[in-house]
């Protein structure tokens, strides 16, 4: 798929891994171009066999995604009207790329607040560089509410008391802080962030489509009771264990030295070895 005609991003493909840049000066702002951009994305990823891992990476040194458009968020309806069964477009824009069936990845540089952290918040993963990334939610100083997203992500990820700090403190938060949080993975130094998230990338694109897949549809699973997110993760490991490459993969785990002192005491190793069959 050439992923051609975006306005705002730059997409490379390559050994299974989508990476798209952000390319909206002067601020990547998070105005309709670049929602729109956005959304066109997320369908044809999502449709793409080929991709396995997005990782989403910023153009400008200074803004992932400055915030969502103020001008635009004006324009919006004054009055409230019932509450909706269906999730909004932008809901259904980040929430796309939470459930598609392809590892989501930001590689954070620069400030995203706003509906730039709520993008980032509906990631699979986030990683950011210290000193240069920085997040925050300010919308309630505007008098508004995050609206994108935020208010149910960040309680997910680090608690209701430290999501009140960040909602309603309305500060940024620099990657170190960010990572204590666990509004982030993890924070590296700016001159590792590349390095690592394109080997985490790679690495995770060598494995079989399918049990990553599955793996992520299980572990979205544990916001259910525990009895349930049980049988739901059963359920999942059976649809694994009867796929082709969980066979052959297995086979060969085994062939090459698994399970053995020498093969167990550099399973990083043969792990390698077992992407290194698929490509040979």
């Amino acid at each position: 798929m050439p992923y051609e005609q975006f306005e705002c991003l730059r997409v490379h493909t390559d050994s299974g891994v989508a990476v798209v840049r952000i390319d909206h000066p002067p601020i990547n702002l998070f105005d309709l171009k670049l929602m729109r951009d956005m959304a066109r994305l997320g369908a044809e990823l999502e449709s793409d066999s080929t991709v396995r891992v997005v990782v989403f990476e910023s153009a400008n040194p200074d803004f992932f995604i400055a915030h969502a458009d103020v001008a635009l968020i004006q324009t919006l309806p004054k009055q409230p009207g019932p509450k909706s069964t269906e999730l909004n477009f932008f809901h259904q824009m980040v929430e796309r790329f939470r459930t598609m069936p392809k590892v989501t990845i930001g590689k954070i540089e620069g400030r995203a607040r706003g509906g730039g952290s709520e993008f980032l918040l509906s990631l699979d993963m986030r990683f950011g560089a210290i000193g240069r990334a920085v997040l925050s939610q300010p919308e309630v100083a505007l008098g508004i509410i995050p609206g994108g997203g935020g208010t149910q992500r960040l309680p997910r990820l680090m608690g209701r008391s430290r999501a009140l700090e960040v909602v309603l403190g309305c500060e940024d938060f620099d990657a170190e802080l960010a990572e204590r949080y666990g509004y982030i993975n993890r924070a590296l130094p700016a001159e590792e962030l590349g390095p690592f998230v394109d080997r985490l990338a790679r690495r995770i694109a060598s494995f079989p489509s399918e049990a990553i897949a599955l793996a992520k549809a299980s572990v979205d699973a544990a916001e259910l009771p525990t009895v349930e997110g049980l049988l739901e993760e059963a359920h999942a490991f059976q649809r694994a264990l009867a796929t082709r490459s969980s066979q052959e993969r297995m086979s060969r785990f085994l062939e090459i030295g698994g399970q053995t002192r020498e093969g167990e005491l550099n399973l990083g190793a043969l792990i390698e070895t077992l992407a290194d069959g698929d490509r040979g």
